[in-house]
């Protein structure tokens, strides 16, 4: 198997360089029996030593023993060696995360037909079930939970304690996904992906349905199906930054685009292809602190940064069942404190990372920190 994962890698070589010490030290572990009470080993991070660490796993997330037991690193490894089975109240398939502002409550929607809440401030976990196929997930200012219900076409909202509020929809709504509600402006922004067959019945999707805080739709971002600047192929997964500008993941496109609050295409982020800042298939967006885009690439099963001048920074992440590495990640989300939730999707789990030793000056020297363990690997053979 792992000869498997290193033929992969060489294939992409964008993936492999900041993994495959990580792999390294797993291999060194599988080598040895289980032990019975293992030693804490040193979790995975981004760029790996000895440089300036920027990206650091925490933990992930998968089930309601979640809320009461913070596994450690070592032992998440030795249970998949191990092949401890999970429990049953498991996420399975994750499309979506909300996290609130304290970063204390996490939702995770699980396309089954549920929606998660692990709420650590109070050590509780409840579940929302009955759902069609739930996707993007976001927050209002009051922590009422917006749920996008894909094959119901339609939003519905809960309370915090998961009590529906009310839905609502449009008929022009073709297959909503991603979902980001801006605050300030009192905008809702929907993903509307759209269909790739003839049975569409309103062939009105490719484009971002945009509505107010009554859920009346008021305006659509985009032209229609295509490629061009202001086009879609696809487009999943939505989210705004603190000027109201809308980015939204062009998944077939391979790019993410920017919009202002007018719906006018501001920029671009990457294009298809296997180097540094480009994307096979796209998909959550999200934005640090600083301002910082974090990309989920379900393809290449990383997250890509970028500056906000559209600046590739670094990845982090790389294809891998071990806790901190992902299987086709869908949706990401980043809370006020920097700490980065992905939906880890075939690996049916929330990956938990923070960034770490970074100022908002630092946006524009990572990449030289990336650059120097790239071409410290590559010379290394690596």
């Amino acid at each position: 198997m792992m000869t498997k994962i290193l033929h992969s890698m060489r294939r992409r070589p964008h993936i492999r360089r900041l993994t495959i010490l990580a792999l390294a030290q797993l291999m060194v572990t599988a080598c040895v029996s289980v032990p019975e009470q293992p030693q804490e080993v040193e979790r995975l991070k981004w760029p790996a030593p000895p440089f300036t660490t920027r990206i650091e796993f925490v933990r992930s997330i998968s089930s309601e023993k979640d809320i009461v037991s913070d596994t450690t690193f070592t032992e998440q490894v030795v249970n998949f060696l191990s092949g401890v089975k999970p429990p049953p109240t498991r996420i399975v398939e994750p499309m979506g995360i909300a996290v609130s502002d304290d970063g204390g409550r996490i939702y995770v929607a699980n396309f089954r037909g549920s929606v998660f809440s692990f709420d650590f401030t109070n050590k509780k976990f409840s579940k929302i079930d009955g759902l069609a196929h739930p996707v993007g997930l976001d927050l209002d200012s009051s922590g009422n939970l917006y749920v996008v219900e894909q094959f119901k076409r339609e939003v519905s909202v809960y309370d915090a304690n998961g009590d529906k509020i009310r839905s609502f929809s449009d008929p022009r709504l073709e297959r909503p996904s991603g979902i980001a509600i801006d605050r300030t402006h009192g905008r809702i922004y929907i993903a509307d992906t759209g269909r790739s067959d003839m049975r569409s019945e309103t062939k009105q999707g490719h484009n971002v349905k945009v509505f107010n805080l009554n859920g009346e739709l008021i305006g659509q971002i985009g032209k229609g199906k295509g490629n061009e600047e202001g086009q879609f192929m696809f487009p999943t997964y939505v989210t705004v930054d603190r000027d109201g500008n809308v980015y939204v993941t062009d998944t077939l496109n391979a790019r993410v685009q920017v919009f202002d609050p007018a719906g006018k295409f501001l920029r671009r982020y990457g294009e298809r292809g296997n180097a540094w800042g480009m994307f096979d298939k796209p998909k959550g967006v999200a934005l640090d602190s600083f301002g910082n885009v974090y990309v989920a690439d379900s393809g290449w099963s990383n997250i890509q940064i970028f500056n906000n001048k559209g600046k590739v920074l670094m990845f982090f992440g790389g294809r891998g069942p071990i806790p901190g590495m992902m299987k086709n990640p869908t949706a990401v989300d980043i809370d006020a404190h920097n700490r980065i939730y992905v939906a880890d999707f075939i690996n049916h789990r929330v990956n938990i990372y923070r960034l770490v030793n970074t100022t908002a000056e630092d946006s524009f020297r990572m990449p030289d920190d990336v650059r120097d363990a790239n071409r410290k690997f590559d010379e290394s053979g690596g």
